[in-house]
């Protein structure tokens, strides 16, 4: 048993001045009060908050400019990279990430790697390969499938192979050569068959999703959450609402390619779609919030200039800029996420919840940028940074 002693806690709950008792050996919160139990470890002055959960991200991506590169290298390489990812992930801040698409068995790999304490990282839930119809968003390291029964057997195998979530393609993407952004792929007929078999299990689903009618015929098939979402409209933001569809919208993502741009060797093709999707995001922040549409924290890290350790700090103060108080950002990024990853035990400063802490000089649930000043962070109740 240690204590933290001489700070304010803060969570979805408030904020307030307690100490944190934490069992080491079971990793889990003991008490948040007046006890103080064996060593004491005096954090005055600091904000004792839950850790972050990032619900998008891509471990075995670097955030280069140019995706292509990635078609040229083994999957061995890609491993490694996921594993040098890990901790600047926890220096962020971030407890907990999905990966959302990576080659064969990589991100469930990472899975099993932390959970296995071969290395320190975040809690990893992974999806296994992303299910894409033949030549569609992502193809180059996902699962082609068309029709309901590939679909169907596709997601099988994503859950054979220990898929926390099954993620599928429901529109074109930016990043994909070819590819219409906003254009329906997968149909709601083939997405339904993937709801269907990942339901068997009691596993949630994702599906990459920027035009409204993609969006649409996820949320009517009965998909979890709606990845990115750039083009949602008002009609789109009231059917998520109706069908309890989360929207995770990786508000870095598209900024980033958009700022940095051509010059910053990002295709000129993948540039114009973001400008386009770009243009229209804040009419969807607008939609979605007037809706009441459920949103959980999700950066896409990985992609151009969005990087591993970077991307939570500036999507929490995105999140902001488009409509969210901090308090609510801080929600989204903890115990909504939480609730959409299917995890009932982490996400707040609470007794009997797992010991995923982060120590900051300021308090996040009135200011944002207090992300920018983690300090010390424990997973599962050991001191990773």
């Amino acid at each position: 048993m240690f204590t933290l002693t001489g700070a304010q806690v803060v969570d979805v709950d408030g904020t307030r001045e307690a100490n944190v008792v934490i069992d080491e050996e079971s990793g889990r919160i003991v008490s948040v009060g007046d006890e103080v139990e064996g060593e004491t470890r005096d954090v005055s002055g600091n904000v004792i908050a839950p850790g972050l959960i990032d619900s998008h991200v891509h471990l075995m991506m670097d955030s280069r400019p140019n995706v292509a590169g990635y078609m040229q290298e083994t999957h061995e390489r890609g491993c490694f990279r996921a594993a040098a990812n890990f901790q600047k992930t926890l220096e962020a801040g971030v407890t907990t990430v999905r990966d959302l698409g990576a080659p064969r068995d990589l991100g469930t790999t990472a899975k099993a790697t932390v959970a296995a304490g071969e290395l320190d990282g975040p809690r990893v839930l992974a999806c296994g390969e992303n299910i894409t119809m033949t030549g569609g968003h992502g193809h180059y390291w996902g699962r082609e499938a068309d029709g309901p029964d590939e679909v169907r057997k596709a997601a099988r195998e994503q859950l054979k192979r220990g898929a926390d979530v099954v993620k599928c393609m429901a529109t074109g993407g930016v990043l994909t050569e070819g590819a219409v952004t906003g254009a329906p792929e997968l149909s709601e007929e083939e997405m339904r068959a993937l709801v269907e078999a990942a339901s068997a299990k009691g596993i949630p689903t994702a599906a990459h999703a920027h035009g409204k009618a993609g969006i649409q015929n996820a949320s009517r098939a009965g998909i979890t959450s709606i990845e990115h979402g750039m083009f949602m409209d008002q009609e789109t933001a009231k059917i998520l609402v109706e069908n309890g569809t989360y929207w995770v919208p990786t508000a870095s993502a598209v900024l980033e390619i958009v700022e940095n741009g051509i010059d910053a060797g990002i295709p000129e093709e993948a540039v114009a779609k973001a400008e386009e999707a770009a243009a229209a995001f804040e009419k969807a922040w607008e939609h979605a919030l007037d809706a009441g549409v459920k949103i959980a924290m999700g950066t896409d890290a990985g992609t151009p200039f969005n990087k591993h350790g970077q991307n939570a700090l500036r999507e929490m103060e995105l999140m902001v800029e488009y409509g969210l108080s901090p308090e609510e950002t801080l929600k989204a990024a903890t115990v909504t996420a939480a609730e959409l990853l299917g995890l009932d035990d982490v996400g707040k400063v609470s007794e009997g919840y797992v010991a995923d802490l982060v120590v900051l000089d300021a308090d996040p649930s009135e200011d944002a940028s207090a992300w920018r000043t983690v300090s010390t962070v424990f997973r599962e109740g050991s001191q990773v940074v």
